[in-house]
């Protein structure tokens, strides 16, 4: 455990009931209960990194248009406040395409951050999950432009995403370490109010399946989770700004 990330969980040790909120997570970030997790703050977003699964169970960001540029393209790495025996390595998903037919999918997404200076935090690969080229090429990435042409000027979206492992799926063929694939995923996707509208996809979720057929209830996520949320309402507002 790096030293930045042990002194804030021993900072946050004092009071277990504390609400931890920041710019990526305004109303509130998902509980920072799970033991041995590393809680990362960076600029262009917060991730909880589970060192068991090799991977985020949350990641929290703005979608903010004055974020929005050209592609700068994808150079991976590993988060430096991360430990690299505590997430997987670039090798460790070679020949994750041709086998399993995955890509190396962002939680956050770099197109939502391309004009930040720091877009380079996007391709760290804590940032990053095998996820089927169906879903990271049909309703998932189909869900993040419906919410980047959602928002203008001082008029910002928030979202909570992360990982779900309702069922096994097959590890990575390359990987030298142990970890678990993600079968399902979730996006929270909100505004200041609170108010929200919520998504479930499945890993095996077909190219043409819409992102408006997986919406769910925020209490149907929370039943899925280990951890605590912020408390969001389900708003048909939400789910209409962002074209369903």
């Amino acid at each position: 455990m790096k030293p930045i990330a042990l002194l804030f969980i021993i900072l946050l040790s004092f009071s277990s009931q504390s609400e931890i909120r920041s710019v990526h997570c305004p109303l509130g970030c998902p509980s920072l209960t799970i033991d041995q997790n590393d809680v990362v703050f960076n600029f262009t977003y917060a991730l909880s990194n589970n060192p068991t699964t090799k991977f985020a169970d949350w990641v929290a960001y703005e979608v903010n248009i004055l974020n929005f540029g050209d592609s700068p393209g994808r150079n991976w790495g590993n988060d430096p406040l991360v430990d690299d025996d505590e997430s997987l390595e670039e090798d460790d998903f070679k020949g994750a395409f041709k086998v399993l037919k995955t890509d190396r999918g962002h939680l956050a997404p770099l197109a939502s951050f391309a004009g930040h200076m720091h877009w380079s935090e996007l391709n760290y690969l804590s940032n990053i999950t095998p996820q089927k080229s169906a879903l990271n090429q049909g309703a998932w990435v189909d869900l993040e432009n419906a919410v980047r042409e959602a928002v203008s000027f001082r008029n910002s979206l928030y979202v909570i995403t992360g990982t779900l492992y309702l069922e096994e799926e097959t590890p990575l063929p390359e990987a030298n370490e142990l970890h678990k694939v993600p079968s399902a995923y979730f996006k929270v996707i909100y505004d200041l109010r609170g108010d929200s509208a919520s998504f479930i996809f499945d890993q095996n979720l077909s190219k043409n399946a819409k992102y408006c057929e997986q919406i769910t209830s925020n209490q149907q996520i929370n039943k899925m989770l280990k951890y605590s949320m912020p408390k969001f309402n389900d708003s048909k507002e939400i789910a209409k700004r962002i074209g369903c």
